[in-house]
């Protein structure tokens, strides 16, 4: 069972207890952009075989949104953080990089999530 640590109000929840919000980091287009810009917002995801960045709501406990970054094979989690922050905290970073060398959060990069704007 996966069991992610709240960053706001600091409950290890299992996912019973939370619901989950799909990708994080989106890049969401504004009202000038093409149908295909939209398209890919509203329904393209990476849904990627690794380390991945997923918005996730403590339901059941604080309520509030917050980020995890987890390996999607392993169910490893790497850590949390509050969906306020757009990019992962440098321990997150680092923790990722120890399993899996390489690999890193830098939005702008193929695979990795886009910069928020």
């Amino acid at each position: 069972m996966l069991t992610l640590t709240c960053p706001h109000c600091g409950v290890q929840a299992d996912e019973t207890e939370l619901l989950p919000g799909g990708e994080a980091h989106l890049k969401r287009h504004g009202p000038g952009s093409s149908e295909e810009e939209f398209e890919g917002y509203l329904f393209h995801r990476q849904n990627p075989k690794g380390p991945h960045l997923e918005r996730w709501r403590h339901a059941f406990g604080c309520g509030k949104w917050f980020l995890a970054a987890r390996d999607t094979v392993t169910m490893q989690v790497f850590g949390t953080y509050p969906a306020s922050l757009a990019t992962p905290t440098d321990e997150i970073r680092r923790r990722a990089g120890v399993e899996r060398p390489g690999w890193g959060f830098e939005p702008g990069v193929p695979g990795e999530p886009e910069a928020v704007e």
